[in-house]
């Protein structure tokens, strides 16, 4: 692994992140969102992450080697699923969004979780950032050397 394979790793988690925020920032606003039935009310949204790997360069063979050499190469977001977790019904008769029973439907979207879900991915973002930035000085730094 070279370290330019620095900048594909961290820009991919990087996308990750910003998926993730992007899915968060959603959840939040329709946090508060009614609907008069369960099939049209929001639903949380969450990403899916995967690692990607690639086989490691060399076919040096070792005592250890026990003949898979993968390295990671960054993660992919394999999509986005709807959270099943039962929705909130709240008795309001006189809610202009309310059904003939008198209930309004709130979207399963748990504020403090998906605050403390947008401030890990902000950080995560952050981490890669400033991965790509160290990166690039040590690159910097070996094109020095030879002065």
């Amino acid at each position: 692994m070279s370290l330019a394979s620095v900048f594909n790793i961290a820009g991919t988690g990087m996308s990750a992140q910003t998926t993730r925020l992007n899915t968060t920032a959603s959840n939040l606003a329709n946090a508060e969102s009614v609907s008069s039935s369960i099939d049209q009310t929001y639903r949380a949204r969450h990403p899916v992450f995967s690692a990607m790997f690639q086989q490691a360069q060399g076919d040096q063979g070792s005592l250890f080697d026990d003949g898979n050499n993968q390295a990671g190469s960054g993660v992919q977001v394999l999509g986005v699923v709807e959270d099943q977790s039962p929705l909130v019904p709240r008795y309001e008769p006189n809610h202009p969004a309310a059904d003939a029973n008198g209930y309004v439907y709130y979207p399963n979207v748990n504020v403090v979780q998906e605050m403390a879900d947008m401030i890990s991915a902000s950080r995560s973002f952050q981490s890669n950032a400033e991965m790509m930035n160290t990166a690039k000085q040590m690159m910097q730094k070996v094109l020095t050397l030879g002065q």
